[in-house]
């Protein structure tokens, strides 16, 4: 088993974005990150928080060497949310708010009102094209307000920068180049930053692989670029999460299990959530320990909400009718899928308690004023 780290929501990425709140004078949300309060303490004209998706503490040691960019501006360690995937974390870095609070928990969540799973990212039914209802699901019955709106209704400029834009950056430099352009207006502002990779890499050709090596290389190189020529700026970047390679395991090849949901699991492969048939619980509880113990704790869910792992904030109404009955955490590197993958397996994953997935670096560059 790989050691476990619990989620700490003093240190973890619900935090960092109330740094910036504060920082800037509005409300935080909750509590602030102490790892880098100190840094913000100085002026400056911009804040660029530069999220690299899936770039956790390990992987960066893995690929970057100890004297380059990265590495060398390493403020510390802490840790994603739970759960350490990228709906979960970065939702709480655009908002500042804990899971709980925002309920945007995993890839798939359970939403009540409609009685479905719903990808939340793309408002589609689970395993579906089909959108899941003629509005968007989870932007209308859990809505949040990110810190850059924030922000900009209380009258400090901040802007948002993905991957996704319109026009799309095609690359790393590009985007890089949008950011350099912000920076240079005049205005005091705080930039969100999100890139997509290394993630997609990272998941089709896992951990160790030469094409997350070279992305992430590039990825050092560019943003090195980019603090050099910046002025009057602190540039952080993180991660949302970290990854594991794993092995895969099939919900379908355990029939006596599915037999006793309600519907499918939902969540992510690495954490998944229950509901089970009244009747079946006992059982399904001693089955999937004898089959799937030595590679997942399975949790009920009143234990969950009891440890507050999904936050320590007051949860938002719906939260514990998203949960259902049980939840099981990967303790390996194995991952048990929803259903076999239309093309292949994912080598990488991520969204459990390992510490693998679990921490994340902040990295800082303070980029003066030029003399």
């Amino acid at each position: 088993m790989n050691k476990l780290i619990w989620p700490d929501y003093k240190n973890c990425s619900a935090n960092l974005p109330n740094s910036i709140l504060r920082k800037f004078g509005a409300a935080p949300a909750g509590d602030s990150l102490p790892l880098l309060d100190p840094y913000l303490e100085k002026d400056y004209r911009n804040i660029v928080l530069l999220i690299l998706d899936g770039m956790g503490k390990k992987i960066l040691e893995r690929h970057l060497q100890p004297d380059g960019a990265f590495r060398s501006h390493l403020a510390g360690i802490y840790q994603s949310v739970f759960l350490s995937t990228t709906v979960a974390a970065t939702t709480s870095l655009r908002s500042g708010l804990q899971p709980c609070e925002h309920c945007w928990l995993g890839w798939d969540c359970y939403y009540p009102q409609i009685d479905k799973n719903v990808t939340v990212f793309f408002n589609r039914l689970q395993g579906t094209e089909e959108p899941a209802a003629p509005y968007n699901v989870p932007q209308t019955f859990t809505p949040y307000e990110s810190v850059v709106d924030k922000l900009n209704r209380a009258g400090t400029k901040a802007c948002m920068l993905t991957p996704y834009d319109d026009p799309a950056p095609g690359n790393i430099g590009e985007f890089c180049r949008r950011i350099k352009a912000l920076c240079d207006e005049p205005d005091r502002k705080y930039i969100f930053a999100y890139w997509d990779e290394p993630d997609g890499l990272l998941h089709s050709s896992g951990c160790a692989s030469v094409p997350v090596h070279e992305a992430l290389v590039e990825m050092e190189n560019t943003v090195r670029k980019l603090t050099g020529e910046l002025e009057d700026t602190l540039v952080i970047v993180t991660a949302d999460h970290g990854h594991i390679d794993t092995d895969h395991i099939l919900w379908q090849d355990y029939p006596e299990l599915a037999d006793c949901l309600i519907r499918l699991p939902s969540l992510e492969p690495r954490a998944l959530n229950f509901f089970v048939r009244e009747e079946k619980k006992a059982f399904f509880e001693k089955e999937f320990n004898r089959l799937l113990g030595d590679c997942y704790l399975l949790l009920p869910m009143e234990e969950v909400i009891e440890r507050q792992l999904f936050g320590t904030g007051k949860p938002h109404p719906l939260f514990r009718s998203m949960l259902g009955d049980y939840l099981a955490l990967a303790t390996g590197p194995k991952t048990l899928w929803f259903k076999k993958p239309p093309e292949k397996w994912w080598v990488s994953m991520h969204a459990s308690v390992t510490e693998d997935e679990v921490l994340v670096p902040l990295i800082l560059f303070d980029c003066g004023k030029k003399a």
